[in-house]
């Protein structure tokens, strides 16, 4: 399948990219190419490199079924998106050290020594790391990588609306998921708009920007 990804600079990127809360149900977002989309999003960076984001990508009637009592007053977006991409931080992130770091090694991204260097020093880093934490490490990561994410879908011809008003205590369980394990983050709702998402205003840098 030829890639979709569209060259796009920054400003089309951001003039083009609106939250969107009605979506058309009839477009569908195939697993190819959302595979290709979270290949793009996770380009984002992390803490150490250690990619605590986990998708899960509900697209499935069964799912959104799931999905439905716990996303509040955000239904219409469950209901027509082509997927519910919700975002969680691995709170034991630190056990896929190896394999990435091992990995860019092998990839010559990374000497030997810095590797064994990086893994020594922050082993009893992440062994002594409170939960909180790493719940806080892993939700600036996934905010990283769901603004990532809303980007590369309009890049890609999509459009998105990201979620804060869900059940976060029930929403693993509701979805398989270890509820100790993976904290929940964001979800981005993900599909071809089917009304136009409001524009809205930005305060100035002149107002929000301290200069010492």
């Amino acid at each position: 399948m030829e890639n979709t990804y569209k060259e796009n600079n920054f400003d089309t990127i951001m003039k083009g990219r609106r939250s969107v809360r009605n979506y058309d149900p009839t477009v569908k977002i195939s697993r190819e190419e959302m595979e290709q989309i979270i290949n793009d999003t996770v380009k984002a960076p992390s803490s150490v490199n250690m990619q605590p984001w986990r998708f899960t990508v509900v697209e499935s009637d069964e799912g959104k079924e799931a999905l439905a009592p716990l996303v509040r007053f955000n239904k219409v977006q469950n209901e027509t998106s082509a997927a519910m991409i919700v975002i969680f931080g691995d709170l034991n992130s630190f056990e896929h050290a190896e394999k990435i770091y091992g990995t860019a090694v092998e990839q010559n991204l990374m000497p030997q020594e810095v590797k064994e260097r990086q893994l020594e020093m922050l082993s009893p880093l992440f062994e002594q790391m409170s939960t909180e934490d790493k719940k806080e490490m892993a939700t600036i990561d996934g905010a990283l990588a769901a603004m990532n994410l809303m980007l590369v879908a309009r890049a890609y011809g999509y459009d998105t609306n990201p979620i804060g008003g869900f059940e976060r205590e029930k929403i693993a369980e509701a979805l398989d998921m270890d509820k100790e394990r993976y904290y929940p983050v964001m979800i981005v709702s993900i599909g071809k708009a089917n009304e136009e998402g409001y524009p809205s205003y930005r305060l100035p840098a002149t107002d929000i920007t301290n200069w010492k």
